[in-house]
């Protein structure tokens, strides 16, 4: 590393460090003055953050004791700079904690519980798989701010000119491919070789990475092989667009997707307002929206993935009450209705999917495959796996390595991850 780039990084992480207000008291509060909360905000910069500022002003105008320092922290390192801060005391108020983050800071004792506060006052709105996936051993550590799946996103122009529909399987998705290449000239699908998009292919065998019940790695069973060699089988044939192990892979497929390159990919809804920017839906309508295809269990699945509010267990009394009255009103069905209308994600809980909120037909079109979505399962360790599936599957999917080789190396890295899991 460069001496330029180490200095940059390392004023940037003082930075953040002086914001946080937790446990250690670092930018107290004045004697009978209002509290002043840190929120680390982990969404996106440029379309998502501006909208939390201005709910921030709303919640400060009607709560004059309260004060809100936004911090928007970079998600690709929000996780580690969070366990970072919250061991040396030093944590915000209140992180925007991925759904997967949510079990392994738990455990940690990192997170505050927050059943029987105002924070779950609404409890009862929120659709309940999404209250389910925050809780660890029997207690819920955040409130579900925004939901997203994966889903099986089309161009519906393309589609309608080769005369096909959106494939409810697997080899559907083959034939269909082959038929739009030979209507268009354009390459029917773009998949990924991230481990987190691989999952859809898992569940349709009925199977995941790990058997978290059982305390069994299932990476490299028959199943996930079958699964995975359906994954790969996607790369290689008429329309269907060759893998991409490269770094700049997923801004590929997003790029050629959205300016009508290519006709089809898997993709969640955070892209959502990223898809209208591009030629090909400039017409939002468009944008077609259907369940991932099914694999040979007939049934088809996506991960739910998404992000809680939760509250740093290390801040003082006073600073966790008003964080619990600031998620209260962050995830409200007035905020969060504001929140679809402006960054257009899925709201978490049902009265928040007015009918202003619906007429976007991307938020319609997620919110119609949300049934499908399938809860992860609360593992602190199980959003980490997605890491040695990230080294493998791009190396498998490039031809630089076998199905069976790269399934049982990542069996190998599992291990390291659950020592106490079997194979």
């Amino acid at each position: 590393m460069r001496r330029g780039i180490a200095a940059t990084a390392l004023v940037a992480s003082l930075a953040l460090a002086a914001t946080a207000c937790g446990g250690d008291g670092a930018g107290d509060d004045k004697a009978g003055g209002p509290v002043t909360l840190t929120w680390w905000d982990t969404s996106n910069a440029t379309n998502e953050a501006p909208t939390y500022k201005a709910l921030v002003k709303e919640f400060e105008a009607a709560h004059k004791d309260i004060k809100v320092n936004y911090v928007n922290v970079p998600f690709d390192q929000a996780q580690n700079k969070f366990d970072t801060a919250a061991g040396s005391k030093g944590a915000p108020d209140v992180l925007r904690s991925e759904v997967g983050w949510t079990p392994a800071f738990a455990q940690k004792g990192f997170f505050l519980p927050l059943d029987g506060t105002e924070a779950l006052d609404d409890a009862a709105k929120f659709q309940p798989s999404l209250v389910e996936q925050a809780k660890y051993e029997g207690k819920t550590y955040g409130v579900p701010l925004v939901t997203d799946t994966l889903a099986f996103v089309y161009n519906k122009q393309l589609f309608e000119k080769a005369g096909v529909e959106a494939p409810k399987t697997w080899d559907d998705l083959r034939k269909a491919a082959a038929t739009i290449k030979d209507k268009t000239g354009v390459d029917g699908y773009w998949g990924s070789t991230a481990g987190y998009y691989g999952q859809p292919f898992l569940y349709g065998e009925g199977t995941d990475t790990v058997d978290a019940g059982a305390k069994k790695i299932t990476v490299a069973s028959p199943e996930a092989k079958k699964a995975y060699g359906t994954w790969l089988g996607l790369f290689d044939g008429k329309g269907l667009h060759k893998a991409d192990a490269t770094a700049e892979a997923y801004a590929h497929i997003q790029d050629a997707f959205v300016n009508g390159k290519v006709a089809s990919i898997i993709q969640g809804p955070w892209e959502i307002t990223n898809f209208y920017k591009g030629s090909a839906f400039q017409d939002k309508g468009n944008l077609g929206i259907a369940t991932v295809p099914a694999g040979s269990t007939g049934k088809a699945g996506a991960p739910t993935g998404g992000h809680n509010l939760s509250v740093y267990a290390g801040s003082d009394a006073a600073h966790q009450k008003a964080a619990l009255t600031f998620l209260k009103f962050m995830t409200s069905a007035k905020s969060q209705e504001t929140v679809a209308l402006k960054n257009s994600t899925l709201p978490t809980r049902d009265d928040a999917y007015t009918d202003q909120v619906k007429a976007d037909p991307g938020i319609a079109g997620f919110q119609g495959v949300l049934p499908a979505a399938q809860p992860r399962p609360a593992l602190p360790e199980y959003s980490s796996l997605w890491g040695p599936l990230d080294d493998e599957l791009p190396q498998i999917a490039a031809g630089k390595q076998s199905l069976d080789k790269g399934l049982s190396d990542a069996e190998t890295a599992f291990a390291k991850l659950v020592p106490d899991f079997g194979k």
